[in-house]
């Protein structure tokens, strides 16, 4: 009877051993099949390339835009003196020998005698263009007709020379005084020299070229082969 016990807990336990031996299998079956069976899910990041951005496709550093260069200004000349074309910027110029139509009047104010005295020269801008007269004359004696003959006067200047602007028909002016014949008839120089006549004088602008003038009435006449000249001016003189 106790050897029955026996054989029967001995049944017990290798059937208790074998139930848990299929227990164990069935779990490390599942377990195997459960890890092995299933392929693993690749991650995004390693089954999909990363699509390239447009900052990975540019270069790393873009060349640098030169810089910007300045134009240079167109520079316009502004009328120098008291010339200005017109507001136009252009630099009036001085007025050509051609430009000009030149007379000469005695003047009112002049020595007591009977040469000449003093003399107006008038100065007309002919052209269509505004220029300018500016300075001191030169001063010649000569015959009619032949300016490049002359006897050139000793000028002491006076008064302070100015720019003049003259307009298409403006006018400036200028007055030589010489030193007075004195006496009748052909008269006498107090200096004891011999009177001097010229039927024209030549007078001379810096860059206005030199002009051959006649008076309107007689002939020049002075003493000594000098005179004093004013500086071209705009006002009228007498």
């Amino acid at each position: 009877m106790h050897h029955v016990n026996t054989v029967r807990k001995a049944a017990l336990a290798v059937a208790a051993l074998s139930a848990a031996l299929a227990v164990t299998a069935c779990q490390s079956s599942d377990s195997a099949s459960g890890t092995g069976g299933s392929s693993p899910t690749p991650s995004a990041s390693a089954s999909a390339p990363s699509s390239p951005t447009p900052a990975s496709s540019a270069p790393s550093s873009a060349p640098s835009a030169p810089p910007a260069t300045a134009s240079p200004a167109s520079h316009s000349s502004s009328g120098s003196g008291s010339g200005s074309g017109g507001g136009s910027g252009t630099a009036v110029k001085t007025c050509a020998a051609t430009a000009l139509d030149v007379t000469a009047h005695q003047a009112a104010n002049r020595p007591v005698g009977t040469g000449t005295g003093a003399a107006v020269f008038e100065f007309t801008n002919t052209s269509k263009q505004t220029c300018v007269l500016q300075g001191h004359p030169t001063v010649a004696g000569a015959g009619n007709g032949s300016p490049q003959h002359n006897a050139p006067l000793k000028v002491t200047p006076t008064g302070t020379a100015t720019q003049v602007k003259l307009a298409p028909g403006g006018k400036a002016w200028l007055k030589l005084t010489f030193v007075q014949v004195q006496g009748e008839a052909d008269g006498y120089c107090k200096s004891g020299a011999t009177p001097t006549t010229y039927p024209t004088m030549v007078i001379g602008l810096p860059g206005a070229g030199s002009h051959q003038v006649a008076l309107d009435d007689g002939v020049f006449a002075e003493c000594d082969n000098t005179v004093t000249a004013t500086a071209v001016s705009g006002a009228a003189l007498s």
